[in-house]
């Protein structure tokens, strides 16, 4: 048995997710979680919200509330629509708890010994407006080393290139659209130069990695710069340093502190669990294994910063050192990062109504026939495009058509015929019954190797593939034309049940909610594929601080499959099965365009009031001045 840390990215807390966001880091993490549990190993899955950073507070401005409320409202929104989706996480906490707060403390004083974080100045970029720091990602410029428009002030999407604000031409806020100053300021820089050569060595020991993934990374080392951890800013984690913990304006920065969120969200865990120290089963042990799930975007957090964090934090860059108390930290096993979905042709934004939000799909659709589409249809390797054409023929003829209606259809037969699972003996079993059964026992070995190598789509293909063979065994068979041959219909129906429960095995991972409803259509009691809760819990550190969190039990044996054949039992119960998946009206898909081009036009229809408004109140003004 191994220790198999699933760590999963932090959504921000600034508004609801969408279905770009989870097909990046949610589906994903959670079909190789459950795939694991059933193998036996030890898992544990954690993330949570990430709340701190310039743009919570600048939409807190906007909505007028402090920035802790807007992290608390969303953080609630964000935990109920990854719960929904039936991602199993062990904990899925936030970073505004004093848990996570003194984690971060921790990893930034050792780091600061280690001699991997010294004291320097920085040309930081302020808005003239507000007074405040502006975020590396809400500056835009033009690239100064390929020339392309819209880079951002902390990379360019079309070189790869990292930047610094300050280097962009014509740099602008994307707040609002003002030219930034400036202005040279104290801050703590990470040594990523003092770290670079361990960390570089690091990925060069790393096997099996997407081609995308470990190209990207090496990238990141053709050019490496100290970068700032500290910001000009009133929202964060204070510095644990004299002169600056009690310093209400200068607070270590939200990507310095989010990635420590794996390591925070493990001890919070085994906090809650009753035992302090399990987390170091997956922390400390070097035989552990460490997966990280996230979109692309996230690649350089994962591949350099956090590395280079705990290689800070261990002693192990140019500079020497010693781990701290929580001990030497295990580098990442692996960074599994997906490409980019689309919708309808158009990048996923939210801010201009290019969305679809997990809230408002999974309120009018079933949750794994969302889940289906994500993983056999999603960014696995690269760019893909959701349509609604294409989610409506996935569920109709996969889900329905094909996996839906076989349970249904042996179930039926079974119903009819004996009410149960009809007893045989082997010899009762022809050469095409033993050769069904031998492809779905072959199919666990083949399609555990492909989530086991996170290839999630051509796992869910085998899967559905079986599902096929099952389906031509029974038209080949035709159960419902023997009427004089009882023994050979109970061998047939036999067979048949036992290999729709062996695909059932093979598809849980992907389809909890379904498998858990195919296992009590085939007789089955309790829970076979488990699903996560929302508890309220109070911080550990402050008791006036509650907040959800998503956890759950997954326990093999208890009710986790185990990933393998589980034989049906003769004299099982079958009653009269009721469908599994419901069919998608063709008509949906231009109601969804409908829906989607009229949001469309409420929103530009509302800007164009607002500005309007704005205008008359300019023209106003200057008539009331003159």
């Amino acid at each position: 048995m191994s220790n198999v840390l699933i760590a999963v990215a932090w959504p921000y807390a600034n508004g609801p997710r969408h279905i770009g966001h989870v097909a990046g880091f949610g589906v994903p993490s959670d079909v190789y979680a459950r795939y694991e549990r059933m193998k036996g190993n030890d898992v544990l899955m954690v993330s949570g919200t990430d709340e701190h950073g310039t743009p919570i507070l600048v939409q807190a401005d906007a909505e007028g509330v402090t920035a802790q409320e807007l992290s608390n409202r969303y953080n609630r929104v964000i935990s109920k629509d990854l719960c929904d989706l039936g991602l199993s996480y062990d904990l899925f906490t936030r970073t505004t708890t004093k848990n996570h707060e003194h984690v971060v403390q921790d990893m930034f004083k050792q780091c600061l010994a280690n001699g991997y974080i010294y004291k320097g100045t920085q040309m930081v970029a302020i808005s003239p407006s507000t007074g405040r720091t502006l975020p590396d990602r809400y500056i835009e410029g033009t690239c100064p080393i390929c020339g392309a428009d819209g880079a951002r002030g902390d990379q360019c999407d079309n070189c790869g290139n990292e930047l610094d604000p300050i280097d962009l031409k014509n740099p602008v806020s994307k707040i609002n659209g003002e030219t930034p100053i400036f202005q040279e300021t104290e801050h703590f820089f990470l040594d990523l130069p003092a770290l670079a050569e361990a960390n570089l060595a690091w990925l060069k020991s790393r096997e099996g990695w997407r081609t995308n993934v470990i190209n990207f990374s090496l990238g990141l080392f053709n050019e490496v710069k100290p970068r700032a951890i500290t910001r000009d800013i009133d929202w964060g984690i204070p510095v644990p340093v004299a002169d600056w913990i009690d310093n209400p304006n200068k607070k270590l920065y939200v990507w310095f502190d989010a990635v420590i969120g794996y390591l925070s969200a493990s001890i919070e865990w085994a906090r809650r669990s009753g035992d302090d120290q399990a987390w170091r089963k997956w922390w400390n042990d070097p035989e552990a294994l460490s997966y990280y799930f996230m979109g692309k975007d996230n690649i350089t957090f994962h591949s350099q910063i956090w590395p280079s964090e705990m290689l800070g934090y261990n002693g192990e860059g140019n500079k020497g050192g010693k781990p701290g108390d929580m001990g030497k930290l295990n580098m990442p096993t692996e960074v599994v990062s997906s490409e980019f979905l689309s919708m309808e042709g158009r990048k996923f934004s939210s801010s201009r109504g290019i969305v679809i939000y997990v809230k408002d799909i999974l309120a009018r659709y079933q949750v794994d026939a969302v889940r289906y589409y994500i993983s056999i249809a999603g960014p696995e390797t690269s760019d893909s495009d959701f349509t609604w054409a294409e989610f409506v023929r996935h569920n109709n003829d996969e889900l329905v058509s094909g996996w839906g209606n076989l349970v249904n259809r042996v179930a039926t037969l079974l119903h009819k015929n004996f009410g149960e699972i009809p007893a045989i003996d082997d010899s009762q079993l022809t050469n095409e019954d033993r050769a069904l059964l031998d492809t779905t026992a072959a199919a666990f070995d083949t399609v555990g190797d492909f989530i086991g190598n996170h290839r999630q789509k051509q796992g869910l293909n085998e899967a559905m593939r079986i599902v096929g063979e099952i389906n031509k065994y029974i038209s080949a068979t035709e159960p419902w034309k023997i009427k004089d041959n009882p023994a050979r219909l109970a061998a047939v129906l036999h067979t048949a049940a036992q290999a729709v429960m062996d695909a059932n095995v093979l598809l849980s991972p992907y389809l909890p909610h379904s498998a858990q409803k195919v296992w009590e259509t085939l007789g089955g009691t309790g829970v076979f594929s488990p699903l996560p809760h929302i508890e309220e819990v109070s911080d550990l550190d402050d008791p006036s601080f509650t907040y959800p969190i998503i956890t759950g039990e997954y326990k093999l044996g208890v009710n986790v499959h185990p990933w393998k054949r589980g034989k049906i039992v003769a004299g099982t119960v079958i009653g009269k099965p009721t469908p599994i998946f419901q069919k998608i009206p063709v008509e949906a898909v231009q109601e969804e365009l409908d829906r989607f081009q009229a949001e469309l036009d409420a929103r530009k229809a509302k800007e164009k009031a607002r500005f309007e408004a704005e205008k008359a109140k300019l023209n106003n003004d200057e008539n009331v001045t003159e």
